[in-house]
């Protein structure tokens, strides 16, 4: 990955919690780059994680390459820099698909069931992409009645979601990191012929929108860490990177967020 391309600047299209999004070099196409913020509890609760933009897209990087070389569409076309990557512009669709495997979080509030508790089968679940209404739950019968996907398209995220949900657990196993549960979204890319669109998935990858639990102590990798003011943030996310091999070693890390700062 090159490293030469210097960061983008001037006024984004769009800006996210986690991300920017500016107008690529080419048509159809976008420049998403990486912040260091940090939000949680429906941006109830702010902050900084150092150098967070850098690995997450190093991480995204890896996992949506992996993902595409066994069959998987995205937006991702490759990394620009240290913090940015050239994407595909889609229709996103408004939905968060969250997939879960072991019981954490607000699952475990919501049906009492204790954290850490495997789960005999994925549950996918729906939540409305909306920060003013704080990202509600949603049935597929919500979805259809606000035609937010049709029947068809439901059942692509569907199918997709596990067999992304399939092959990340067989990567995060191999790394000795239990993949408990994870948020993706999902676009539609529409062809210049007009042909229906393509569903694609989009968005990041990344321990902001993955739980990641050492195998051995259940030690977290994440977000999580942010959230519950457990510490170590910054040295959670180097981890994880370190593990999947995006970044030799800690001392490198280190010095990657430095240059960026």
């Amino acid at each position: 990955m090159s490293n030469k391309r210097t960061p983008t600047s001037g006024t984004p299209l769009y800006e996210g919690k986690a991300k920017q999004l500016f107008e690529g070099p080419e048509p159809g196409t976008l420049i998403a780059r990486f912040k260091d913020d940090a939000t949680a509890f429906n941006n109830r609760k702010k902050g900084i994680i150092r150098g967070k933009g850098v690995i997450n897209n190093r991480i995204s990087e890896y996992l949506m390459t992996h993902l595409m070389e066994v069959g998987i569409p995205t937006h991702f076309i490759r990394s620009l820099n240290m913090r940015e990557q050239l994407v595909k512009a889609v229709e996103i669709i408004p939905l968060e698909v969250i997939i879960r495997n072991v019981a954490a979080g607000s699952f475990s509030e919501r049906f009492g069931i204790p954290e850490g508790k495997a789960l005999s089968s994925p549950i996918i679940e729906y939540c409305l992409k909306s920060d003013s209404l704080g990202d509600p739950f949603v049935s597929e019968e919500h979805i259809f009645a606000f035609e937010l996907a049709d029947p068809m398209e439901l059942e692509e995220l569907r199918m997709l979601a596990l067999r992304i949900n399939d092959y990340l657990c067989g990567i995060f196993t191999g790394i000795g990191i239990r993949l408990v549960d994870f948020k993706i979204e999902f676009g539609r890319l529409y062809s210049e012929d007009g042909d229906m669109p393509r569903i694609v998935l989009a968005d990041e990858i990344s321990p902001d929108s993955c739980r990641l639990w050492d195998r051995l102590t259940s030690e977290r990798m994440d977000k999580d860490r942010f959230r519950r003011d457990m510490g170590q943030v910054e040295e959670a996310y180097i981890e994880v990177a370190k593990r999947l091999g995006v970044l030799p070693s800690a001392e490198i890390a280190e010095w990657d967020i430095k240059k960026e700062d």
